[in-house]
């Protein structure tokens, strides 16, 4: 039996939701998907999440929300996160903050699948280790299913790629966020493991990764302090679909989507 996973790449804001609620049921249609994962964390203007915007995504069939490092951005979300455990911040926080890095989704028929959010530590907040937090984390899943996501939000390309390397044979998949440029490196590695450093962004392509490039663009001019808002203009919807043995949990296949509004 195969399993059809889609991990949708961070969601920017009000258009970067929209997009994915019109399109993801066509995309569970044709691609005949048993679990979307998408990351959340862009996607209340640009920063954070709030409980009204995950239970939307909820509603439309998104079946887990990962995050990274703008989780805690909207304070409203810190009650609902520990209370709604199909959202996700990175497991390498430090030991008590609130929420969980991981969830075990049961999807009938016996079958289960794991997601595990990891955040990266190069050029980001200091977190724990992701290879030893993610090695200890994904022991733990596999006493539950061989059906593992690994959604690991990091900067650098370097580091991705050797947790990909490092967690390979181990889970089915280590797909990269946070950057909001879709990568084209997606590759079974030997193990079995599918990897893509970047899934991309869903949100605003006529911008700066999500951001009104006239903001973006003066920012980078004067390096004076400017508050940042989201584009507006047509959307962009970045994924992908990674099929995988239900038994073994290896990844057969894994395809890149790119899916534009005009």
């Amino acid at each position: 039996m195969k399993t059809n996973i889609l991990v949708v790449g961070d969601v920017v804001g009000s258009s970067g939701r929209d997009i994915l609620i019109r399109r993801l049921p066509d995309i569970t249609e044709e691609y005949r998907i048993d679990l979307a994962v998408v990351n959340g964390e862009n996607a209340a203007g640009g920063f954070g999440i709030t409980p009204k915007i995950a239970d939307e995504l909820f509603r439309t069939g998104v079946h887990v929300i990962t995050t990274g490092n703008h989780v805690w951005d909207k304070r409203e979300v810190m009650d609902y996160i520990t209370g709604e455990s199909r959202l996700l911040r990175p497991a390498n926080y430090p030991a008590g903050v609130p929420g969980s890095g991981s969830v075990v989704v049961g999807l009938g028929r016996g079958l289960k699948v794991a997601v595990l959010n990891l955040m990266g530590r190069v050029f980001m907040p200091g977190t724990d280790c992701p290879f030893q937090v993610g090695r200890r984390e994904v022991e733990n899943l596999r006493r539950e299913t061989p059906l593992i996501v690994v959604d690991l939000h990091a900067e650098a390309t370097s580091e991705k790629s050797a947790v990909g390397w490092y967690l390979d044979g181990n889970v089915t998949a280590v797909v990269g966020t946070h950057t909001h440029v879709q990568t084209a490196d997606e590759q079974i590695l030997p193990g079995g493991t599918a990897f893509i450093s970047d899934v991309g962004m869903t949100g605003p392509y006529r911008s700066v990764i999500g951001i009104n490039k006239d903001l973006a663009v003066k920012k980078f001019l004067n390096q004076m302090p400017a508050r940042f808002e989201v584009a507006g203009g047509p959307a962009l919807l970045s994924a992908v679909v990674i099929r995988a043995d239900s038994e073994t949990g290896r990844a057969l296949e894994i395809h890149r989507l790119q899916i534009k509004d005009t």
